[in-house]
C-alpha cells in the first residue's frame, strides 16, 4: 500500500463507485427512455425501482461516513486531552465537525500548532490537511 498523504488519502472503490454506480445511472436513463416511449404503470414501477436503487446507493456509502465522523470526533476528543496543552484543550469545542477531520491527519508533533492556526483563521477541512506536515494515515477508514 502507498504512504498515505493528502494526495491520495480519499479512497475511490472502482467496482462500486464507477462500476454500480454507472450501471445504477444507466438503469435509470434507460427506465426513463421507456416512459417517454410508453406510459405503462410497469415502466412507472420500474422507475420507482431505479429512483430507489440510486438512493440506497448513494445511503449506503452515506450511513457509514456519518458514523466513521462520529468516531473520529471522539478519537480526536481523547487525542486533544493527552496532547494539546490546557489553553488549546478548553478551545477544542470551537473546532467545526471538518475541521476536526482534516485535523486527524496531523502528528502529534505539529497538531498544537495547526490547532491554534485552525482555530484563529478559521482553516477549512482541506486548508487544514495541505499544512500537515507528517501524515498519520488511516488506512482503515469506510
Amino acid at each position: 500500500m502507498a504512504i498515505q498523504q493528502y494526495g491520495n488519502h480519499r479512497r475511490l472503490i472502482p467496482l462500486f463507485h464507477i462500476g454500480l454506480g454507472s450501471l445504477l445511472v444507466l438503469n435509470l436513463v434507460w427506465t426513463i427512455r421507456h416512459i417517454i416511449k410508453l406510459r405503462t404503470p410497469q415502466h412507472w414501477v420500474e422507475l420507482m425501482l431505479a429512483v430507489a436503487l440510486l438512493l440506497m446507493f448513494h445511503y449506503f456509502r452515506q450511513f457509514p461516513k456519518v458514523v466513521q465522523d462520529r468516531v473520529i470526533r471522539l478519537e480526536e476528543a481523547l487525542r486533544y486531552q493527552r496532547v494539546l496543552p490546557p489553553d488549546l484543550q478548553q478551545r477544542t469545542g470551537e473546532l467545526t465537525l471538518r475541521q476536526t477531520i482534516g485535523l486527524r491527519f496531523a502528528g502529534d508533533d505539529e497538531l498544537a500548532a495547526l490547532v491554534r492556526r485552525a482555530l484563529d483563521e478559521k482553516l477549512s477541512e482541506e486548508q487544514i490537511k495541505k499544512q500537515v506536515q507528517h501524515w498519520r494515515a488511516d488506512n482503515q477508514r469506510a
